[in-house]
């Protein structure tokens, strides 16, 4: 299948970034990440031009951040923190991870200053992650700053237990962005955090009265994450399905798969725009969901692209 020549867009990711810890019978490992970062990185690594607006503390982490960062080719408009940088705690030593997130990362913020909303004017598209949400002034500064957002926003609550200050206003506030949105990425988890709810029940308050739209683009679309149950979405009457992918090769470390996915599914929005069809929505799906399962072969969240071109379906 011959596809579009690629085009590279320039993306502002605005989120967090931190140093993932994980501990487990074998010992204790550290790696760059966070949501936001780890879509920056991925978008980079799959070929476009991206900014970074994130917060960072005076101290070794932040420059293990900034180098990775630059490794990678990605921009960086740093946020001040008083606190720090920001880290979190995956024990895994008894099976299930437990999170654990230091004060600064409670305690997030970004500076919407000169720098950051030259970012924002200047991009093409923007992908919001794991942004704090439940704060109110946060959340102002953040709609204020965005022109046109139902064009060329991406947002991804990304809500953790450990970071919500407020849960009711978490969601009442990224239920109203996701509102003003081109696309909303929520997952199985978020749901049952924010709502103690099923996913379809998110999305079903997340979308608008489908019987009122005839096609795809009268609201977000919504980009619904299942885990092993693969990605549904949900565009006006549309409603596309794509299960996992399988590879070769066990999965290692599950950690990274929906900012992979996020990723792949923004990737194919820059380059082909918004998908507006049935067929368009099977392909963007396929993509990402094979980008996804070559992620979790390899610890860590790192994007990882499959070793072999996917097979696309007709």
């Amino acid at each position: 299948m011959t596809h579009p020549a690629q085009s590279t867009q320039r993306i502002t990711v605005v989120g967090d970034a931190l140093i993932d810890e994980l501990r487990d019978p074998h010992g204790s490992r550290e790696f760059v990440g966070g949501a936001a970062l780890n879509v920056a990185v991925g978008l980079a690594l799959l070929g476009q031009d991206v900014t970074l607006v994130a917060m960072l503390g005076d101290d070794e982490s932040a420059g293990r951040i900034r180098s990775y960062l630059d490794d990678y080719g990605v921009r960086l408009v740093e946020s001040p923190s008083a606190l720090g940088t920001s880290r979190a705690i995956s024990d895994r030593t008894d099976g299930e991870p437990r999170y654990e997130f230091n004060e600064a990362a409670q305690h997030r913020s970004i500076r919407f200053d000169n720098a950051t909303r030259a970012a924002l004017d200047e991009a093409d598209l923007v992908v919001v992650s794991c942004f704090p949400f439940d704060n109110a002034a946060q959340y102002a500064e953040l709609v204020g700053a965005i022109a046109r957002p139902e064009e060329r926003v991406v947002v991804d609550g990304n809500p953790r237990a450990g970071m919500l200050a407020d849960r009711a206003a978490f969601l009442e506030n990224f239920e109203d962005f996701a509102s003003r949105a081109l696309l909303a990425k929520v997952g199985d988890e978020d749901a049952e955090l924010l709502l103690g709810d099923s996913l379809d029940a998110f999305v079903a308050r997340l979308s608008r009265d489908a019987e009122a739209d005839t096609a795809p683009g009268f609201g977000p679309a919504i980009l619904a994450t299942a885990g092993r149950e693969g990605a549904t979405v949900h565009d006006g009457r549309l409603v596309v399905h794509a299960g996992i992918v399988e590879l070769s090769g066990p999965v290692v470390d599950t950690m990274g798969a929906g900012d992979a996915t996020l990723s792949a599914i923004v990737q194919h929005v820059a380059e082909r725009g918004l998908p507006q069809t049935t067929i368009d929505w099977e392909t963007a799906l396929h993509e990402a969901m094979t980008i996804a399962a070559a992620t979790v072969r390899h610890e860590g969240a790192l994007l990882r692209k499959p070793a072999h071109d996917p097979v696309y379906p007709s």
